[in-house]
């Protein structure tokens, strides 16, 4: 959404341009209505090999600011990101987390030292193509969930800083995305029909296993049932996810039932993974969670009210009960969800406002019944070891 000052008033707006349709249509919009418009092409990420396509990245949003005649500047943060977001990443993965690097290049890059940038170069304000809303009221701002609510990205977000956010526009976040491609085309911009990128932002396409594996040292050991019993071999824990079922290479076992294997749990302490074939075990189902160092849109918390988190992207909202101690959040959901994910962010919100969120430091689920097995003390361990 274009904020309140008027174009003749507003400054210099900065689009980051990232050779995709949504920040060509952010820049076409703000053009369009007069705005100060210049592009900036920001690359996070230094490896040149046949996944990373920020050559070709660049020479796309260099044709978009050629048929909208605007400048277009480019810059590198690699190292910023490899100390501020990579860093990051490989110590959680190593911890048996599972991280977000996107919530925080977001928070960290795009609008951190990025934002900072784009300041050197003369913008009074900084636009992106995100799928979000902001709401600027008077010196305070609310961000709120896209009008698409498929292509909503208020979760990645979250942990911008509020300073930030006052001087930022999302130009589509009013729109659906068959909307912006529609623009696209009618404005004559080259890239109407690129495909939307997928994965992780550093990573992208490249098989994920095989990236890890070359930054972090993978140690095999045990994929067990809740009873202790050895049924397999893992690769490393922190190439597995909660909820992963696909890889596990456990399956037609003799006196098991033929059903699919979940990760249920990782076990960093021994190095072992714990799997089950029920869907709703209660190993993978949690209804309440701890999340720590959370960040508030709002200069206060909410304090402790009624609302509705994700605890992923393009997960439906789980109406949940929320207990605020610091900067800590305890949450309790009115139903379980499955694979609450130690290390991924729990973001809340209350209708399309986003409140705000953090990482999800432990779960567990007070529904399960002790004895049932050893599935209460494993998911009692599994949250801790968390």
């Amino acid at each position: 959404m274009i904020p309140n000052p008027s174009p003749r008033d507003a400054g210099t707006v900065i689009v980051g341009m990232s050779g995709g349709v949504d920040s060509a249509v952010s820049a076409l919009i703000l053009r369009d209505a007069g705005y100060r418009v210049q592009g900036l092409f920001m690359s996070n990420w230094d490896a040149q090999d046949a996944y990373c396509t920020a050559a070709a990245d660049f020479q796309d949003a260099r044709r978009v600011c050629d048929v909208l005649s605007i400048p277009l500047h480019s810059a590198s943060f690699a190292a910023d990101y490899r100390e501020r977001v990579f860093k990051h990443f490989l110590a959680e993965y190593a911890a048996g987390r599972t991280p977000n690097p996107d919530v925080l290049c977001n928070r960290e890059i795009k609008f951190g030292v990025c934002l900072e940038y784009m300041h050197r170069l003369g913008g009074a304000w900084i636009a992106t193509g995100h799928y979000a809303r902001l709401r600027h009221e008077g010196g305070a701002v609310r961000l709120l969930k896209a009008a698409d609510a498929a292509k909503d990205q208020s979760y990645f977000l979250h942990q911008v800083a509020p300073a930030a956010l006052r001087r930022t526009i999302f130009p589509i976040g009013g729109l659906t995305k068959a909307e912006v491609r529609r623009r696209a085309h009618a404005a004559g911009l080259p890239v109407f029909d690129k495909p939307d990128s997928t994965g992780i932002c550093f990573i992208g396409e490249r098989p994920f296993a095989e990236f890890l594996g070359r930054h972090l040292a993978q140690s095999p050991g045990p994929i067990e049932t809740p009873s202790g019993e050895a049924i397999g071999e893992h690769n490393g824990i922190a190439l597995y996810t909660l909820g992963q079922r696909a890889g596990l290479r456990i399956g037609g076992r003799a006196g098991a039932a033929a059903a699919p294997w979940y990760v249920a749990a990782k076990l960093p302490e021994r190095n072992a993974l714990i799997v089950v074939q029920d869907p709703d075990h209660p190993l993978l189902l949690s209804d309440a969670f701890d999340v720590e160092d959370v960040r508030w849109i709002a200069a206060d918390s909410p304090g402790d009210i009624d609302c509705a988190v994700k605890t992923r992207h393009r997960q439906a909202d789980l109406p949940c009960r929320i207990r605020v101690a610091g900067n800590a959040v305890r949450v309790t959901l009115d139903a379980p969800a499955r694979s609450v994910t130690p290390g991924q962010y729990a973001v809340l919100y209350d209708g399309d406002n986003c409140l705000g969120g953090g990482v999800i430091a432990r779960h567990w689920n007070s529904r399960a019944v002790h004895g049932h097995g050893q599935a209460a003390g494993a998911d009692a361990h599994a949250g801790s070891a968390a």
